[in-house]
């Protein structure tokens, strides 16, 4: 490692670097605490430490300290890929011509021979407590009343309703994007066009709308069904889309690129929607979490996905007389709903707090070693 005249430099030791940043810590927490009252010792410390942590620090190395260390965004992200690699690896793909088999011995279409009465054969009691053991079993969600495994159906429901929930996800940022984004930016008749039919389909309930036009395309796939339903939830991304864009048409980068002889369209794309894009990714995560039980309300109607494919909305209509039989027919693929529903959830608002400034921060060991020292020499001090 050489410096810009070419003579040799050391490494830096990293174990060094952290002893010092400790110590500058622990020096601005003493600073602050010596000059605030006692009463707002504890948040002046905070911000100056946080200050400090940040320094130096890029926009997007900022958002991504203050996301993990986000406790029910980080494990909600580890529970919602434990799920995706769970229904994708279990019984494999088979969708866009693309054939690969899972490590699970059953398919989800063919009925087997009925084993332990339809029950489900998981068992995780220890023997040591009385139980059978922890084992699988050939079955471990059970049957249904003809044969067809329950975990295999349910791993191809998870399939579909993640497909769509991301389609979905992707499809209505993109739309509710580039409608917020263009009636922010343009203003005039063509802001009052764009948010009157914003209105229109806010108007009109969704679940009827969905279901009307789910009718209408839900024998042409699953994929078809994702790409219609993204085109009726975008609505609340596009009102807060055009507010954002409403605020930053007026700052000083976007007069200095209109100087330069950019675009609207390259303004637009290139220097505004960069700068929202807090609000979108935060409101692109709360509308997948909508659409899953959107897909899930509109499957339990039958206006969904349509045999000889499943869904967990679908399992659950499908299997809704055997509710007082087999009530485990309806456990799994509603645990399941509400696994993903929550994760993601708690995902959007762990990326809500990493990109909202006002946000109270978590701090990480080193810090709070030294906001624990400044509040002890404050109460020293006052005592």
């Amino acid at each position: 490692m050489s410096n810009f005249y070419g003579v040799g430099v050391p490494p830096e030791d990293p174990e060094k670097r952290d002893k010092e940043d400790s110590i500058k810590r622990e020096e601005l927490a003493t600073e602050v605490s010596e000059h605030a009252p006692s009463d707002q010792l504890e948040e002046r410390v905070e911000n100056a430490i946080e200050l400090k942590e940040i320094e130096g620090l890029s926009q997007g190395r900022i958002v991504f300290r203050r996301f993990v260390r986000h406790t029910g965004a980080m494990i909600s992200l580890t529970v919602l890929f434990l799920v995706v690699v769970l229904a994708f690896s279990s019984i494999g793909i088979d969708a866009l011509g693309l054939h690969l088999r899972g490590w699970w011995k059953w398919e989800y279409t063919l009925p087997h021979n009925i084993v332990n009465g339809a029950h489900p054969t998981l068992s995780l009691i220890p023997q040591w407590l009385g139980g059978s053991g922890i084992s699988l079993g050939d079955h471990p969600f059970g049957q249904d009343e003809v044969g067809h495994d329950t975990f295999a159906q349910v791993m191809r429901g998870m399939q579909q309703s993640l497909m769509i929930l991301f389609v979905v996800g992707l499809v209505s940022t993109a739309v509710g994007t580039i409608i917020g984004a263009v009636a922010g930016y343009f203003r005039g008749r063509l802001d009052q066009l764009l948010m009157r039919l914003t209105d229109v389909v806010i108007i009109v309930p969704l679940i009827l709308l969905a279901a009307v036009i789910g009718r209408t395309f839900q024998n042409s796939g699953s994929f078809l069904l994702a790409v219609v339903l993204g085109l009726l939830i975008w609505t609340s991304l596009a009102r807060l889309v055009r507010g954002e864009v409403l605020t930053l048409r007026e700052r000083e980068f976007v007069d200095a690129a209109k100087v330069a002889g950019a675009s609207s369209w390259r303004i637009m794309f290139r220097h505004i929607l960069p700068n929202a894009i807090g609000v979108i990714i935060v409101s692109a995560t709360l509308t997948m979490s909508a659409a899953i039980l959107l897909e899930t309300g509109l499957s339990f109607l039958g206006f969904g996905v349509q045999f000889p494919d499943v869904s967990l909305g679908k399992l659950i209509s499908d299997y809704s007389a055997s509710f007082n039989t087999r009530p485990w027919l309806f456990w799994w693929p509603g645990s399941f709903i509400v696994i993903i529903a929550l994760s993601i959830n708690f995902i959007g608002d762990g990326l809500r707090d990493a990109f909202d400034p006002r946000q109270k921060r978590l701090l990480n060991r080193s810090a709070r070693a030294a906001k624990s020292a400044a509040r002890e020499k404050a109460a020293n001090a006052g005592a």
